[in-house]
């Protein structure tokens, strides 16, 4: 068994010994101090960051699926990423989501002793029928938690691609996965709590992650998420506005076509853009994968 005092994520920060004696300015200001460190660590590692963007890609177009596994606050953080990739880009929920150890319930309250079965791991996986064109993300700020080594253990044997999301360097997940991506943030600001900065840098890792795959993709269109999903009417209002400054259409005209497109933001710009109908701009995108830029120039060279 791994000594986790040996664990970088689970020194002594001697900056911090004797914050129980602060006034809470002076608390705010060392864990921001603290903070500050996270961005730093997560540049050292952004080299594999990308090299795992690109594998997801390349298993996504496949039609693998994104998925994530870990237990307590790194389960969480990556069933998280997962949920908001189907309001943001319109990815459906079958094919990127989150397996946290203890299941939903887990998602709400500590269960105790699930990060310690391996077993779980792989009946979470069975249960989800692993194949080898999916990426299997493990997130544990230790790099040693059970279930989430077992996850990526039988990623493995699956044929699946393996990332690892830790805050240690040469980790047990480390020496599994394809890839480790291990940004050292250093000791915590109250000994061994990894919800702080490790939590912090998993966040930022899990959030390059997908928004660079979704951009690879073709779900952004500049730096506008087009294919977000209008299901309410601050997202309406948004879509409306992303319309307006993507094709310079007056407010009417927008929220006009973006209706006659079934509220698909995507769709809405190439008929505006191509003044060709809902059909053609459709078909283009299909064409494309999606990728507004190409659709638009098909529909405007006729092919």
């Amino acid at each position: 068994m791994c000594n986790i005092e040996k664990l970088t994520t689970e020194s002594i920060n001697e900056a911090t010994r004797n914050i129980d004696r602060l006034e809470s300015l002076d608390i705010v200001t060392l864990i921001n101090n603290e903070d500050k460190k996270v961005a730093e660590a997560i540049e050292k590692v952004l080299p594999q960051i990308a090299e795992a963007v690109e594998s997801i890609v390349e298993r996504f177009k496949k039609g693998g699926r994104i998925i994530y596994c870990g237990a307590g606050s790194s389960g969480r953080m990556g069933t998280l990423d997962a949920v908001e990739l189907t309001p943001t880009y319109s990815v459906s929920p079958t094919r990127a989501f989150g397996l946290l150890a203890g299941g939903d319930e887990a998602m709400y309250t500590a269960v105790e002793g699930a990060e310690d079965s391996e077993e779980l791991a792989v009946e979470d996986l069975k249960r989800v029928k692993l194949t080898a064109d999916d990426c299997v993300i493990g997130i544990a700020a230790s790099g040693r938690t059970p279930y989430t080594k077992a996850a990526l253990e039988f990623g493995k044997q699956t044929g699946a691609f393996t990332i690892s999301v830790t805050c240690n360097q040469d980790s047990a997940m480390a020496k599994i996965a394809d890839i480790s991506i291990a940004p050292v943030v250093g000791p915590e600001v109250i000994n061994g709590s990894t919800r702080m900065k490790a939590g912090t840098a998993q966040k930022m890792v899990v959030n390059m992650l997908s928004t660079g795959a979704m951009i690879r993709l073709g779900k952004v269109f500049r730096n506008y998420m087009v294919h977000v999903q209008p299901t309410n009417e601050k997202l309406v209002k948004r879509a409306v506005k992303m319309i307006i400054e993507l094709t310079g259409a007056k407010e009417e005209l927008a929220l006009k076509v973006l209706y006659e497109a079934d509220k698909d933001v995507a769709a809405a710009i190439v008929m505006i853009e191509c003044s060709c109908s809902k059909d053609q701009a459709r078909e283009a995108l299909l064409e494309s994968g999606g990728q507004v830029r190409e659709a638009i120039a098909a529909v405007k060279n006729g092919v």
